[in-house]
């Protein structure tokens, strides 16, 4: 590309950051990464209404986490600063001012109750009402392009409240152009005239963002689908500023799991599934789970979001960030929604699970079980090596090796109407005499003396070794008995057993 690719992610801090706002950022940070450009993080927080106080730090939090870190943005970086709307309020009227004295834009100063009565008769009438075109100068609606110069600044010296509204084309087709979207043509008659700029001197997300843009240089702006509406405003404010226009790009909904609807929290909520990156409590003191507290590995968290609206052509479903970056492509994102789905994410976790060393899953695993705090955490890896496979999260590594670390308390009923029969005492009494002659406490030995035995014996296999899982492990799971007792030890082995068999 010609100019250094410049991309932003621009949320309201109005709470937590949704995974869609994640999705967003990673493929701006995705497309930047790819082209050698800079990744801005900037805060839209022009609607102080909703602000919502932290909502900023756990943006930032998620971003960090999930490793896609911003280049420029609030306390790094600032050349284009500041980086806050808020902050750079008194930018915004200038070009309002500009716009105005251009005849592109114009003061209204129509109260909500006006405007509220406009549309119930329109639709007493079956009709819709637009402020645009049609009727901004048939005398109905109060503004500067009915009022005279000395009216409209009367109006403004007397503190009436009032807006900016963008004086919309008539008669013309704009030519668009979205990276995903392909061409797009609209018809400037149906478009509205939006609202730029307030008497609170505060703008419009429409003014401030094309402003912003265009200030701190972004070249390509990947958004929602939300904003598909807005492009065409977005383009007439370009071309009325004589600007340059960014390239755009307008990402697919994430649809509910049904593909039906945009996901939302409820859907979270009533399926048992995170949509926030991190945990998040609201100011009421209700807290919202998060994919970290979960324990989603942040890397696992974004090559499912990856996947999302974007595939790579190939069968490849595991990318690390790197890989991400390498392949990434803003022509092979899809226009459709796409489908969110839990198990998805949960088989992505697991493919994680496996990668990761046996040591750092034990440390994790040793610092959330207080059983284990006198434990070697290398004798942890060990049997973290022997179960991961069967887990997706850490969370689950207590249930398929406590019999590890503490010995059975009871043995399952339906196990152990399985595995008990007649003889079984006996059976196990003579078990307990292999293993204590064993001398060198290996795998394979007592594999080999064991299964030896057994096969010399005539005896059926599962006759042995169910009720030898049972007095190890308290039911019939696990993995392979022989590792179990090696990792045991030949002591803990046979107090096992000799405990199961004073039940029988």
């Amino acid at each position: 590309m010609s100019k250094n690719v410049r991309v932003r992610f621009a949320p309201s801090p109005t709470g937590p950051l949704h995974i869609g706002g994640v999705r967003t950022a990673l493929f701006n940070y995705l497309f930047a990464k790819k082209h050698g450009g800079d990744f801005v993080l900037r805060i839209e927080d022009t609607d102080q209404n909703r602000y919502v106080e932290g909502a900023e730090d756990y943006i930032v939090d998620a971003l960090n986490w999930c490793n896609i870190p911003f280049d420029e943005g609030p306390g790094k970086n600032e050349k284009f600063g500041p980086y806050r709307q808020s902050e750079r309020k008194h930018l915004y009227k200038q070009y309002a001012d500009q716009l105005i004295n251009e005849g592109k834009a114009y003061y209204a100063f129509d109260t909500s109750e006006q405007l509220d009565a406009h549309r119930k008769d329109h639709e007493a009438k079956g009709k819709t009402f637009i402020y645009n075109w049609h009727n901004r100068e048939k005398g109905r609606l109060v503004n500067s392009l009915v009022l005279t110069a000395k009216e409209t600044q009367a109006k403004i010296d007397a503190g009436e409240n009032y807006v900016v509204r963008f004086k919309s084309p008539q008669d013309e087709t704009i030519h668009l152009k979205d990276s995903i979207r392909g061409d797009i043509s609209i018809d400037t008659n149906v478009l509205d005239d939006k609202i730029l700029f307030k008497s609170d001197g505060m703008p419009t997300y429409h003014l401030a963002n094309i402003v912003d843009d265009h200030l701190m240089e972004i070249t390509h702006v990947i958004r929602g689908e939300e904003w598909l509406p807005s492009l065409a405003l977005h383009q007439l404010l370009y071309n009325a500023f004589g600007w340059e226009a960014p390239e755009f790009g307008h990402l697919p909904l994430i649809l509910k799991p049904t593909g039906k609807g945009k996901l939302s929290k409820r859907d979270g909520d009533k399926l048992g599934f995170p949509v926030f990156p991190l945990e998040y409590t609201a100011p009421d003191g209700t807290i919202s789970s998060g994919y970290k507290e979960d324990g989603y590995f942040s890397e696992a968290v974004v090559n499912f979001l990856a996947f999302l609206g974007w595939n790579p052509g190939t069968e490849q479903e595991l990318f690390s960030l790197e890989n991400l970056i390498s392949e990434f492509d803003l022509t092979r994102v899809n226009k459709a929604g796409a489908r969110f789905d839990p198990d998805k994410t949960k088989w992505f976790n697991h493919q994680y699970m496996q990668q990761q060393l046996d040591l750092e899953l034990a440390e994790a695993f040793k610092a959330e079980r207080h059983e284990l705090a006198d434990i070697d955490v290398n004798y942890i890896a060990l049997v973290v090596g022997l179960i991961k496979e069967r887990a997706t999260f850490v969370n689950e590594f207590w249930d398929l090796s406590h019999f590890f670390f503490v010995s059975p308390i009871s043995y399952n009923e339906k196990a152990s109407k399985k595995a008990l029969k007649e003889g079984t005492a006996d059976i196990m009494q003579k078990v307990i005499e292999i293993v204590t002659a064993t001398r060198e406490f290996t795998v394979q030995n007592l594999q080999s003396k064991l299964k030896g035995w057994i096969t010399d014996n005539d005896i059926g296999f599962g006759k042995v070794m169910m009720p030898l899982r049972l007095a190890l492990v308290g039911a019939l799971q696990g993995p392979d008995v022989f590792e179990i007792m090696f990792m045991i030890g030949k002591n803990e082995t046979v107090k096992r057993i000799d405990a199961l068999i004073k039940t029988v």
